[in-house]
């Protein structure tokens, strides 16, 4: 199973920005953090500096988004929608877009409540609960 030290993870990030900027080829997961990326320019500067952001902390009751986990919620609902995993996420994330007519959007809504469910697991000491996830989605969708 994969499972990457948080400098792993914002090593991948910095890399693959880094290579981008650079016009090397980037392949397998590195495309993926691509494509998420790119859909984030706010982040761009931050990727540039390794060496400012790498260690950074960002915590919440300061108010700041921490970018490495906005990113990789990115990549978990992209994972997710591909494989159908939990079954029936790509129903509710069609049903989002349908609401939306916007793809980002939609996983932003996705992220809420996939947040959601992370933050009830840890509070609770639990394992992820889908019910939890999809009772959130289905409040967003109206179901």
């Amino acid at each position: 199973m994969f499972n990457p030290s948080r400098e792993d993870a914002r090593r991948l990030f910095f890399d693959t920005w880094r290579k981008y900027q650079a016009q090397e080829p980037v392949a397998g997961i590195e495309a993926m953090v691509l494509e998420v990326v790119l859909q984030h320019p706010e982040y761009h500067a931050m990727l540039s500096q390794p060496e400012r952001y790498m260690d950074s902390d960002y915590p919440p009751e300061l108010g700041s988004t921490n970018p490495f986990l906005h990113l990789s919620l990115h990549l978990a609902i992209n994972e997710q929608y591909s494989i159908d995993q939990p079954p029936g996420i790509k129903q509710r994330y069609s049903a989002l877009l349908a609401q939306s007519g916007d793809p980002h959007a939609a996983q932003h809504a996705l992220m809420e409540c996939l947040a959601e469910m992370i933050w009830q697991s840890q509070r609770q000491q639990t394992s992820p609960d889908a019910g939890i996830y999809f009772d959130c989605l289905d409040r967003k969708i109206g179901a």
